[in-house]
């Protein structure tokens, strides 16, 4: 079993603040762990994701809501708001094209057999980001755009996206409403930001609202009782994992109480399930976390199960 790592120097250029949560700091926590934790050296890195193409990203997003995102992103010092929390720095439509770019490339590996799985060392995240709306610290939809490569360009028929964030994956949700070679199944934090998802509805959708400080074990019980078997009746040829971990009890974030036992008996449950149902096959892209010692020791355990070495 071969897991690839995939990230790029360019994702920790993207910066919106001293202060704000999402910053480049994520990503050195995350190495940091995977070295301690001693994973790294079974990894395959790959740390020269290419940037994707505005087709490839067109696939996900409106030509309009691309071409404005560019233009707003070319200047040379300070910041550009997008929203009350989301802004960008000259270095952001860089930092996003080679996010999405890494889950693409991960994607090709592993439907090519030269990966088993992957997990992508990204941001800025993606899994807030709507056909043709920048929010919650998102630009383009990684996932949303890998699996559409997956579909468009691959040829596969199905594909499913697991989303684990605390917060709904509303960009997610509105890219792929209604489009029956996707299944997207998730639990979020509700009522909370963004305050969507818990009206259902939506037949190729289980997106389970939970309330504050519910825990593993609820969680559990809902990836046993409504993520697999839908999975297991949609039966998809690869999964993509919105992979955020601020769902941890030590995130300020979320109010939610997830541990890093959690987050292993979760990725074990959708490995299973891709080793029974699509040889394997597993994307996983990161979305949030911001307590940088959780999100290192719960990457580095989510990790640990692609990689085999639970």
């Amino acid at each position: 079993m071969t897991t690839g790592f995939y990230t790029h120097a360019d994702c920790t250029l993207h910066e919106m603040g001293a202060d704000h949560p999402e910053c480049p700091q994520r990503l050195a926590a995350i190495e940091d762990r995977l070295i301690a934790a001693q994973i790294a050296p079974w990894l395959e890195r790959h740390d020269d994701a290419p940037p994707a193409s505005l087709e490839d990203v067109e696939r996900a997003h409106s030509a309009l809501y691309v071409a404005d995102l560019k233009k707003r992103g070319d200047f040379e010092q300070g910041h550009e708001w997008i929203d009350a929390d989301t802004m960008m720095n000259p270095h952001t439509w860089q930092a996003a094209l080679r996010a999405a770019g890494a889950a693409i490339s991960a994607t090709d590996a592993v439907i090519d057999g030269h990966l088993h799985n992957a997990f992508c060392s990204i941001r800025p995240p993606g899994h807030h980001a709507t056909r043709d709306q920048a929010m919650g610290f998102c630009f383009l939809g990684n996932v949303a755009i890998a699996a559409r490569h997956a579909l468009d360009v691959r040829g596969l028929d199905r594909v499913a996206i697991v989303d684990f964030d605390v917060h709904h994956g509303n960009g997610t949700e509105d890219i792929f409403r209604g489009d029956e070679r996707v299944l997207m199944v998730s639990f979020f934090q509700h009522p909370f930001y963004p305050y969507s998802g818990a009206e259902g509805g939506q037949p190729n959708m289980v997106n389970v609202p939970v309330p504050a400080y519910t825990k593993g074990d609820g969680v559990r019980h809902i990836v046993t009782e409504q993520w697999l078997p839908r999975l297991r009746t949609f039966a998809p040829q690869m999964l993509f994992i919105s992979a955020g971990f601020d769902a941890h009890r030590e995130d300020d974030m979320g109010q939610m109480g997830l541990v890093e036992a959690d987050y292993a008996w979760i990725t074990r449950q959708l490995v299973d399930f891709a080793e029974a149902q699509c040889e394997g096959r597993i994307v996983s892209c990161l979305e949030g976390g911001y307590n940088l010692s959780a999100l290192g020791r719960s990457v580095a355990e989510h990790v640990r199960v692609l990689a085999g070495l639970d």
